[in-house]
């Protein structure tokens, strides 16, 4: 968040939020805070739509999540308390957003959708497998079947009779 931001939501003048930053340092480090290049200060005054001639000598400062906590210790009125709390549960609820984003529902019912379609095709293979499994058993049985009737055919067949059998005459 940048310093001119931070004062207005602290309602304190810029300058004095530059000033208390500038007198506590310590607590400030490369992580928690650091001024804007030139070239990113006029890159973001364009989104501002600020003119050249109007109000800074100096780059304004941008704070991290750490740094704006800092900030707390440093300006001790009501304001800033509570404009410091507000701050903290917005960067809460903005880091649980990243973690956990909003749940689009069309999205969620189509991914259901191809989880549901691939399984019916995984079931639909396997009993297609099965069926083909099935067939050939069942192809299987009848040519044993053909040959157990083959063979009884032959086992059952009138043999010639052994030995001498009189010719029977007819009446």
């Amino acid at each position: 968040m940048l310093d001119f931001d931070l004062a207005e939501m602290y309602q304190v003048e810029t300058k004095s939020l530059n000033l208390s930053v500038k007198r506590n340092l310590k607590r400030f480090p490369s992580d928690f805070m650091f001024q804007l290049s030139s070239e990113e200060w006029n890159s973001l005054r364009l989104q501002f739509e600020t003119s050249k001639r109007g109000g800074r000598r100096y780059l304004p400062f941008a704070f991290t999540e750490q740094g704006v906590a800092m900030l707390s210790g440093l300006l001790n009125s009501d304001i800033a308390i509570e404009t410091n709390i507000r701050i903290m549960r917005a960067f809460v609820a903005v880091r649980q957003l990243i973690l956990n984003p909003p749940i689009d529902k069309v999205s969620q019912l189509q991914n259901e959708m191809k989880e549901l379609k691939q399984y019916i095709e995984e079931v639909f293979t396997d009993y297609n497998d099965i069926n083909e499994d099935t067939r050939m058993q069942l192809e299987l049985i009848n040519e044993t079947l053909a040959e157990l009737q083959v063979k009884n055919k032959k086992l059952n067949k009138p043999l010639n009779p052994i030995g001498f059998q009189a010719p029977q005459y007819s009446k």
